[in-house]
């Protein structure tokens, strides 16, 4: 979701809170669940899960096995459920030519710092780069390279655009912030 004018961009950053997220946090909850459920019916020596039998798994070593099993992925799916309650990641970038100035921000972990804000002035943004890596893992990514500070990257790791839509997106940005565009 974006927003521009002719003097300010405004491009919403989606955080944690996505589909796949919720099911893969919701997925390795149920499945550590059911280890740890299996590993306590074997200690018990009764049937928790009614479909596994207790007198198939014994104790040990099977069964303290599934315990630790399920209780890693217990701890697992919580940090998932907190980076999803928490919203980690999400954000806004915003360009404002009246002002002059770069705003990046983006929700952290709670503590002390939970709210990451970068600002920069328009004049100190030095270009808009494309870096394409090809092979097994072909990643495209698109940063901002601010003059003295090095590279701020504008495009998450699971975000899968297509290279002309990231040429699209970097040729609108540069011709906004009138910058050059340069290619890795």
């Amino acid at each position: 979701m974006n927003w521009r004018s002719e003097c300010i961009w405004i491009e919403l950053i989606a955080g944690s809170r996505k589909t796949s997220n919720f099911c893969w946090a919701f997925i390795l909850f149920l499945g550590s669940l059911g280890f740890l459920l299996v590993g306590i019916s074997s200690y018990l020596d009764r049937n928790l899960i009614s479909l596994f039998p207790s007198q198939q798994i014994i104790f040990f070593p099977q069964g303290i096995v599934m315990s630790f099993y399920g209780i890693a992925g217990l701890f697992i799916s919580s940090y998932l459920w907190c980076t999803i309650l928490w919203n980690v990641g999400s954000g806004y970038d915003r360009f404002d030519r009246n002002e002059g100035i770069v705003c990046i921000f983006r929700w952290g972990f709670p503590g002390k710092n939970r709210r990451i804000l970068l600002r920069f002035l328009m004049k100190d943004v030095q270009s808009i780069r494309i870096e394409v890596k090809e092979g097994i893992y072909t990643r495209h990514a698109l940063y901002l390279e601010i003059k003295g500070q090095g590279v701020i990257p504008l495009t998450r790791t699971d975000e899968n655009l297509t290279p002309r839509e990231m040429e699209q997106k970097a040729a609108e940005l540069a011709y906004f912030l009138r910058v050059p565009i340069e290619v890795f």
